[in-house]
């Protein structure tokens, strides 16, 4: 049987990229077999070895970061502008565990009744990355960075339509004098996850993805023990107050909305705006939505590109008709054509519509009216996902006190919910488990070992 084409489509015009065939399981096998005897030699480098060549990644980055981001531009339709921020922040993300690895990864010291006693923090072997096209390049490396830099193996199993940027990331740590398979993609179809999880050369599998994708990894992982990290998706609350500074809430909402398409998961999915101050938050939040230049993400003006695919646009238009049809009133764009997804505003939105029950994967802002500050924190905490939440208030001792009562594994004040290589970044309920980036990210996928010496 031949093996099967993966197609690589700019969706800003529907033409063919490249085509990449698939490894077969023959391959496949070989390099975990030889995973196995790399891990053996890999882990035995020193950490500052270690460090220094994930600093030079970072150098690598930033050196070809306009190509890396037209690599991205082309394939999934960010701005070229944010496609080049994301190619240095992982350059941020590369300079971080260059710099705190070695403090990281020091053996703690514990005093007890015996001699001596401690834990060594040594790699696991060899962690899968399954990994989604919206940010194709940071994903991978706020996994990979901590992964490899702790000595461990990275395998990654890209999303299919973004296969250019995986080859741009193996090309990244192969510059940076990786040896060769310590960073590995393999260009699979998601049906070889299974057996590949199920590999003895396989420790952990980091995923980032659906909520279905993280289900179904999480029922393989654990049938096979292999260690987990799920980031799934969100429906994060952008809580405006009656005391909030609008000007302020309304420039952050319109970036925590409509970055990248709106296709993040720490996207601010639901506003919830209090009953004072939402006549004039709608109206100066539809007025800067307005503003937004569509186009070929390939231009530097250009602010909101088309999404990744056809059948994610599809299905947005999908929710935006579904919620119109249960009395959400649509205030400003709604419309669908091909790839591309208007800026939309609904607003009348209540919780049982699918705009606010669903992940809107794309740039749809669904208003909802609370009727005083209480109400609208009761509304922000009502979801089953539970990545992030925004509070926009002056109150700021008062936005505090509500700290513990936050669900979600986030929690920004008068700021848009984002990734930061010094914080630990994670869900909970059905966003998922684990931490990614910070120290929390790196002794994920270490061996807490304890030490006693009598």
């Amino acid at each position: 049987m031949m093996p099967i084409n993966f197609k690589s489509i700019n969706p800003y015009d529907g033409k063919l990229i490249a085509e990449y065939p698939e490894q077969d399981y023959g391959e496949v096998e070989k390099l975990l077999n030889n995973a196995e005897f790399l891990c053996k030699t890999w882990r035995q480098t020193s950490i500052k070895e270690r460090s220094q060549l994930i600093e030079q990644a970072g150098i690598v980055l930033r050196n070809s970061a306009d190509r890396y981001a037209r690599i991205i531009s082309m394939e999934m339709g960010k701005p070229i502008t944010e496609a080049k921020a994301e190619v240095n922040k992982c350059a941020v993300v590369c300079d971080y565990y260059a710099k705190n690895s070695a403090k990281i990864l020091a053996e703690e010291s514990i005093r007890t009744e015996a001699q001596e006693s401690y834990v060594r923090h040594d790699p696991i072997g060899s962690v899968l990355g399954i990994m989604p096209w919206n940010f194709p390049f940071w994903q991978v490396f706020r996994f990979a960075a901590p992964t490899v830099t702790a000595g461990n193996i990275a395998f990654l199993k890209h999303a299919p339509n973004v296969f250019g940027c995986a080859k741009a990331i193996e090309e990244v740590f192969e510059t940076a004098g990786f040896p060769k398979n310590v960073f590995c993609n393999l260009m699979i179809h998601h049906e070889k996850v299974e057996s590949i999880l199920a590999h003895k050369a396989v420790n952990a599998v980091a995923f980032t993805g659906s909520e279905a994708g993280g289900r179904a990894v999480a029922e393989i992982a654990g049938r096979n023990l292999k260690r987990t990290v799920l980031e799934l998706g969100g429906s994060n609350a952008f809580v405006v107050w009656a005391d909030a500074d609008i000007e302020n809430a309304v420039a952050a909402a319109v970036k925590a909305r409509m970055l990248n398409c709106g296709q993040s998961c720490i996207a601010a999915k639901r506003l919830v705006v209090v009953e004072g101050v939402y006549d004039e938050f709608v109206e100066a939040f539809t007025a800067e939505i307005r503003k937004l230049k569509t186009g070929d993400p390939l231009e530097e003006s250009t602010q909101l590109g088309p999404m990744a695919r056809v059948d994610l646009a599809t299905e947005l238009q999908r929710q935006v008709q579904a919620s119109v049809s249960k009395g959400a009133r649509l205030l400003v764009g709604g419309k669908q054509n091909n790839c591309f997804h208007d800026a939309t505003i609904l607003t009348d939105v209540t919780c049982e519509m699918e705009v606010f029950k669903e992940e809107t994967f794309g740039p749809v802002a669904a208003i909802v009216r609370a009727k005083d500050d209480a109400d609208a924190f009761r509304i922000g905490q009502s979801s089953r996902f539970g990545l992030g939440m925004t509070i926009f208030t002056t109150d700021i001792d008062r936005a505090k006190k509500l700290a513990p009562e936050v669900t979600d594994g986030c929690y920004f004040i008068n700021e848009i919910v984002k990734s930061d290589a010094r914080l630990p970044f994670g869900g909970t309920k059905c966003s998922g488990y684990g931490r990614e980036l910070a120290r929390d990210g790196m002794i994920e996928f270490v061996n807490r070992k304890t030490v006693y010496i009598l």
